[in-house]
């Protein structure tokens, strides 16, 4: 699997900067050093994380998107979680979410062959859950977080698909259809 690096980021507060810095991270500028391809990114499997400090959720995802939306300098990430996982519950609750990159294929694979019903994934790996300004969760284990604010959620209709690909993939898909979620990204931080 490749390892990919990110280089995002979008201005910060003074205090969200020092919050990142003391958990190894440095904020970056998402508009002006964008260097990875959106069109893989997805394709190494970040992990999504919702929630807040009282109960928070993470999974590994595969599908997700990167651009912009309702405005040219509004960088946003699309991301597609099915409604039967642990975490949709949380997404659906959650003003923020944060996806991360780790290098680390251990904690990729088990965030995605796991369920957060059945235990603490976070506690299994040793990672160590932190919180942005926003009280969105982050593993500080991570190389990359992007933060982003829920601007728009909702589930995929069948009525919707225009061709094939979706009906052929959820006619076998045992966790049901996704809804999708576009962020709008607020930090950004890199090791």
């Amino acid at each position: 699997m490749r390892h990919i690096i990110l280089s995002l980021i979008l201005a910060l507060s003074i205090q969200n900067i020092n919050a990142q810095t003391e958990n190894g991270f440095k904020a970056v500028e998402v508009l002006d050093s964008f260097e990875i391809n959106p069109f893989t990114y997805f394709v190494d499997a970040p992990v999504l994380a919702a929630g807040d400090k009282n109960n928070y959720n993470a999974m590994t995802i595969g599908w997700g998107g990167m651009g912009t939306l309702w405005g040219r300098n509004r960088p946003v990430v699309t991301v597609y979680v099915a409604q039967k996982r642990f975490t949709h519950g949380f997404m659906e609750k959650s003003k923020y979410f944060t996806v991360m990159q780790f290098s680390d294929i251990n904690v990729i694979q088990y965030m995605g062959k796991h369920s957060g019903r059945d235990g603490d994934k976070a506690k299994a790996l040793g990672l160590n859950v932190a919180y942005t300004k926003n009280g969105t969760p982050y593993f500080k284990e991570a190389d990359a977080v992007i933060e982003c604010e829920i601007m728009y959620g909702a589930p995929f209709e069948e009525k919707n698909f225009r061709n094939d690909v979706p009906k052929k993939t959820y006619s076998n898909f045992p966790a049901g259809i996704h809804s999708m979620y576009f962020g709008e990204v607020v930090g950004a931080w890199k090791k």
